[in-house]
């Protein structure tokens, strides 16, 4: 609990042994619920999960959209918090987090990566790529997100029921960042977070995801 309101964490899983165990040890005490959704993995991502605290829900079918919205399903509190299993992505900030979407009055906060001060975390293809995506998402929704994909998130769990999540893909992260800032009821913030170099081996193929997140942002405008 924080000042009030209920904390669900939810962290999809694919082979994060290393980063997973890091991640629940240093998770803060005021969080109610962590659920650590394992996507197939092969390696011992769920026992250590389980070992730490964690709730621990198996998604067979691989897809990083499809194991968000099946976490989804089975939180129970009041704040949803989003984070990658690979230690990118800040657990030690989630007071700052929580301070910000408080003291902002949203419903939903995307936390950037946006500048990143650690030129390990990202190279200048995937900066460049996703300044790209930005943009795109920017133009074609009217208006300004730094970070159209970030995985990392704080928001109301009530508003899920007005979102239409249909990706089961990369782009579930920016699908959700449009659904929030296509509803006029959901208040939209962003604030910057410290990025850093993930732990264990990278799934994203860059150039192929690239394609097809630009792809959905045009095609969730015109055709859907």
């Amino acid at each position: 609990m924080y000042k009030g309101q209920s904390l669900t964490v939810i962290i999809p899983c694919l082979n994060e042994e290393q980063g997973i165990e890091r991640i629940l040890r240093a998770m803060p005490e005021f969080v109610d619920e962590v659920i650590v959704v394992d996507n197939a993995s092969t390696d011992r991502t769920s026992e250590v999960a389980a070992a730490l605290g964690a709730k621990v829900i198996r998604e067979d079918v691989r897809g990083y959209g499809r194991a968000y919205k099946r976490g989804f399903l089975v939180a129970t509190k009041d704040l949803i918090v989003t984070l990658d299993g690979d230690q990118s992505y800040p657990v030690d900030a989630l007071s700052y987090l929580l301070e910000a979407f408080l003291h902002l009055n949203v419903d939903f906060l995307n936390a950037s990566r946006f500048p990143v001060r650690d030129p390990r975390a990202m190279s200048r293809r995937s900066r460049f790529g996703n300044l790209v995506l930005a943009l795109a998402m920017s133009m074609l929704y009217f208006r300004w997100v730094r970070d159209s994909q970030s995985g990392m998130w704080v928001f109301r769990r009530a508003i899920l029921k007005d979102m239409k999540l249909e990706s089961d893909g990369m782009a579930f992260s920016e699908e959700i960042k449009i659904e929030a800032i296509r509803n006029p009821a959901v208040r939209f913030g962003e604030i910057s977070i410290l990025y850093s170099s993930r732990l264990g081996e990278s799934k994203l193929n860059p150039w192929r995801d690239g394609i097809q997140n630009l792809w959905f942002l045009v095609r969730k405008r015109f055709l859907r």
